[in-house]
């Protein structure tokens, strides 16, 4: 989950000490703003590897994960990262297509649950993942939707903000969700449901906090650990999630070495701490995501986090070949 940030392009330099030229005591990695805002993970779990490694990290802020990836593919000739950190499961096709990430299988690969690994090549590592959902304010809805048929009610008319796919990682979950559910005939799900969705919001920023949290609708897209922040910071039960029981809908963040990137070895212990307890501690309360590393206690504000077995398979590697149509069929769908 990633709360409110808007800021441009910028560069965060969590460093101790000059930079020097010695490949093995310097390191660059490219991430999303939120990663390194005051109150994300990075002030925090940045320091710790320093200190541990005597490694200078460079973090650059490219704003989304999408600039990332993006920034990564036009340098890839003369890459300026070591780590791309924050790509997750529905955009790392558009990194392995373009080849940008190098295959490395950390020490500690074993413990990450079978269902959470991105890539038999591990191009990428995952390090936090979450289940969608839908967030409802449970002082306007006292029973709300638990499936995708129950959303098309007429009684949730304007009752639900969705994010844009094109624009938001959120959205685009949710939509590849209907996918999974309906198969080719998801665009007519999201016919049936149009009387349901009052906006599509360009970002979850503006979807969550910019209209959900200022009321205009009762019910968003987003994960289930988001009612977790409420109840950490805000000590209210009041914003509730559900997973609809036709399944759930994972979305899994990994972090890759780059392709020809000048300092491999730096990288390679980087992506081998992002596994540690000490690392994964920091998640949930800074990420509001799922750690992957089994062993890490969750914080008492996740006993109302929503999660499930059951979750819809989707083949991933159609991605590649099917997103643009599944976004025009989208597009077309809601009359965008």
């Amino acid at each position: 989950m990633k709360r409110l940030l808007l800021i441009p392009l910028l560069i965060v330099a969590l460093a101790c000490g000059c930079i020097g030229g010695n490949d093995d005591k310097e390191l660059t990695i490219y991430t999303y703003d939120s990663f390194v805002a005051e109150w994300g993970p990075g002030p925090t779990v940045v320091p710790m590897f320093e200190e541990k490694y005597g490694i200078t990290v460079n973090i650059v802020s490219m704003g989304s994960s999408g600039d990332m990836i993006s920034r990564a593919i036009l340098e890839k000739d003369d890459p300026k990262a070591d780590i791309l950190l924050g790509i997750n499961d529905v955009q790392m096709y558009r990194a392995f297509s373009e080849d940008v990430l190098a295959e490395y299988r950390p020490d500690a690969y074993e413990m990450i649950p079978d269902h959470l690994v991105m890539d038999d090549q591990w191009r990428l590592t995952p390090f936090d993942y979450g289940y969608m959902a839908i967030v409802y304010d449970s002082q306007k809805v006292d029973n709300p939707p638990t499936s995708f048929e129950d959303l098309k009610d007429e009684r949730w008319k304007d009752s639900l903000i969705v994010e844009d796919p094109r624009t938001s990682s959120p959205g685009l979950s949710f939509m590849l969700w209907t996918v999974a559910a309906y198969g080719d005939d998801f665009d007519d799900y999201w016919r049936a449901i149009d009387d349901s969705i009052l906006t599509v919001a360009p970002s979850w920023n503006t979807a969550y906090y910019g209209m959900f949290m200022e009321g205009e609708a009762p019910m968003v897209v987003s994960y289930s650990t988001s009612p977790a922040y409420h109840l950490e910071y805000e000590d209210t039960d009041r914003y509730k999630s559900v997973i609809f029981e036709e399944g759930g809908f994972v979305q899994i963040e990994g972090a890759g070495i780059v392709n020809g990137a000048e300092h491999e070895d730096a990288a390679k212990k980087f992506i081998d701490f992002m596994l540690t307890e000490e690392f994964q501690r920091e998640l949930p309360l800074t990420q509001f995501m799922l750690p992957v590393n089994p062993n890490v206690e969750l914080p008492a504000s996740y006993e109302i986090v929503k999660t499930t077995d059951d979750v819809l398979d989707l083949d991933r590697t159609l991605l590649a070949t099917h997103l643009d149509t599944w976004t025009d069929d989208w597009i077309a769908a809601i009359g965008g």
